[in-house]
């Protein structure tokens, strides 16, 4: 029965999308989708997103620099808002490069354009995480963490995790903050939106092949292809992902995937992207209209059953090992900050709005934070998660991964 919701809202969605099967058939729309993402020209590919791989690349290293005491501040900051030639990376190409991960970050067309106060507010969210790791966990890295005082807490499994006053481990609100921020808010608000794939000339000269200047592509089908990159921009092989390839939206897509009750979820994700660069080539716009549909609502799902996942997997180990539930909820905390760049075909706007969020934050963080909070606040926040997205809280948190 758990499964009875999601099955219906996944059917639904199939039935209106007209997406391929895994050969590239015929789809009804005359648009053959490739069996893998390679698309080409005169003999030459036409897919890039070097940046978008760089970017997901700097991002690694940032969150590996938050889970290292002898960083500075000063460090960290610079390699979040990477300035060219900056010596930030242990990549000599990262340090070379005018990429920056800060200046994606809260920074869709669709959501931000007008409203640059809320991008800057989130922006210097994750600042905030960066000073708070520095300048209050790193201090206390031999300390034993207890209510009040940042500090290091063991697992029973004895791993050792380091948290703020409030049980909060900086580094992963940052890290899942970025899979909204970034990757999620790039792809569906940003490239996937009609202000970016249809702006200016890009649908006339769409339609009559003209490239960029000195490069194989539309401009159409670039930006369809650096939404592809933020989800598979690290993998070996691009083309033929495999996921997990980075600890973002790839590896997240990956576990909500393995859980039978979100089976499938990471082929539709990538026949939508196949299918819909294919129609972009062959100029059917409502075609690719209907990935795009497809795409938002896929995509979106990751972090809310993630979210879920993790605020009943946090519960679960509140009273026999505080130290596995406060990582539970550290992720958690992450997951719900990124349902703020979810994209909800029925309303063109995100699931839960920021000050949604933000009311769920304070509401996992008002008692004390993670030392004080209930069973009861983490099953209200989990079954509103799960019932703004159609799926139930048990499928969501019976996964294994």
């Amino acid at each position: 029965m758990k499964k009875l919701v999601l099955s219906l809202f996944v059917v639904s969605a199939l039935f209106q999308s007209c997406t391929n099967d895994d050969d590239g058939g015929d789809n009804g729309n005359n648009v053959d989708a490739p069996e893998t993402y390679v698309f080409t020209r005169d003999g030459n590919s036409t897919v890039s997103f070097s940046g978008q791989t760089t970017r997901i690349q700097m991002a690694e290293e940032i969150v590996t620099a938050l889970k290292d005491n002898g960083s500075s501040q000063a460090q960290i900051d610079a390699m979040f808002a990477h300035i060219e030639n900056a010596n930030d990376f242990s990549d000599a190409d990262l340090n070379a490069s005018n990429k920056s991960v800060k200046s994606k970050v809260a920074a869709s067309t669709d959501y931000f354009s007008t409203n640059t106060t809320v991008s800057n507010e989130i922006k210097a969210e994750f600042d905030s995480w960066i000073s708070g790791q520095v300048n209050s966990v790193f201090p206390n890295w031999g300390a034993v963490a207890s209510q009040g005082n940042a500090g290091a807490i063991q697992q029973t499994s004895g791993t050792i995790r380091y948290v703020n006053a409030e049980g909060l481990e900086y580094n992963q609100a940052f890290a899942k903050g970025l899979i909204g921020g970034l990757m999620i808010d790039q792809i569906l608000n940003n490239y996937l939106g009609t202000a970016v794939l249809d702006a200016g000339s890009n649908k006339e000269n769409n339609d009559a092949g003209v490239l960029e200047s000195g490069k194989d592509y539309t401009t159409m089908e670039h930006k369809w292809d650096e939404a592809y990159g933020y989800l598979y921009g690290a993998e070996v092989n691009p083309a033929e992902p495999e996921l997990g390839a980075d600890q973002f939206l790839s590896e997240y897509l990956d576990r909500v995937s393995a859980d039978p009750d979100f089976d499938g979820l990471d082929e539709d994700v990538y026949n939508a992207f196949k299918l819909g660069r294919a129609a972009i080539t062959e100029g059917e716009y409502t075609v690719r209209d209907e990935q795009v549909e497809i795409l938002r609502e896929r995509i979106s799902l990751v972090p809310a059953v993630r979210a879920v996942y993790y605020l009943q997997s946090g519960k679960n180990s509140l009273t026999a090992d505080k130290a596995s539930a406060f990582h539970a909820l550290s992720e958690a905390y992450g997951f719900i900050y990124s349902l703020q760049f979810t994209r909800d075909n029925a309303t063109d706007g995100p699931y839960f709005t920021k000050d949604e969020v933000d009311g769920m934050l304070a509401d996992l963080m008002g008692n004390n934070g993670f030392w004080g909070v209930s069973e009861t606040t983490l099953n209200e926040l989990s079954d509103d998660i799960s019932a703004r997205f159609g799926f139930s809280t048990e499928a969501a948190a019976d996964a294994s991964n």
